[in-house]
């Protein structure tokens, strides 16, 4: 960048030709098996994120590696195992960055510092059964990283719906912005919620299931064809993206 700034005082380059090279400069390439925007966070206001299950576990190393020294941001490592935390852990050796890992999400997010700020916004996360419980965890991580309060309730589905009046009601009070409701199975739980409630709702599909709900195919159907007004849906077990959603709507105004 500071080339570039140099050139550009120089009269080597024009305005709009500085423009177009700091662009091409906030993309990072790692010894080309990936390519970062460093400037995610200022554009979007949440960091990048890198989904491991499907990366070679080098790859992933040489990513976290170059990332770190190359930005200021937090760095999120999504849908990765214990042993595979365990062993990047042993690989970085001794270093000053903070390792925050959430066993039961299988989320880790390494930052350079630890800043307290006030919450922005409080969103609501609930799931139908204690199974949906690794998906919401992994949205409770997001919101967490974005700035706001996460309010849980978990295990309080249609099976037994006494449940889920008392902590709606508690988290309407509490001046929730946004729900993020995970449910596998039949998928009724977010239609339940949507009905109650005069915020959005984000209705998170699960792969808990058997036989036809094996999967999480058809908690995903009745989330798509709910008829309650107000649901948007994410794909199957994507607590990741249900939270950078809630994210969006709290901060949009």
């Amino acid at each position: 960048m500071k080339d570039i700034l140099e050139r550009l005082v120089k009269g080597e380059l024009n305005v709009d030709e500085a423009e177009h090279l700091l662009k091409a400069d906030n993309i990072l390439e790692f010894d080309d098996i990936a390519k970062f925007d460093i400037k995610r966070n200022e554009r979007t206001g949440f960091p990048e994120a890198v989904f491991s299950p499907s990366k070679d576990y080098d790859d992933l190393i040489t990513i976290i590696r170059n990332y770190l020294k190359r930005s200021e941001d937090d760095l999120i490592i999504t849908k990765l195992s214990n042993e595979r935390y365990e062993r990047i852990l042993s690989d970085l050796g001794e270093n000053p960055y903070i390792f925050d890992y959430n066993k039961r999400a299988q989320i880790l997010v390494i930052r350079k510092e630890i800043t307290e700020k006030e919450p922005t916004a409080k969103i609501g996360i609930i799931t139908a059964g204690t199974s949906d419980i690794n998906i919401a965890e992994e949205a409770r991580v997001i919101v967490e990283e974005g700035g706001c309060e996460a309010i849980t309730s978990y295990d309080i589905g249609v099976a037994g719906i006494h449940r889920l009046f008392p902590q709606i009601a508690h988290m309407v009070k509490e001046g929730v912005r946004a729900f993020i409701v995970c449910a596998g199975m039949e998928g009724a739980l977010p239609s339940v919620v949507a009905g109650l409630v005069d915020v959005p709702v984000i209705a998170v599909p699960t792969s808990v299931g058997y036989g036809v709900g094996e999967g999480g195919r058809v908690a995903l159907d009745a989330m798509l064809q709910s008829c309650a007004p107000g649901i948007a849906v994410v794909n199957i077990d994507n607590g990741f993206g249900a939270g950078v959603f809630a994210l969006t709507i709290v901060n949009s105004d």
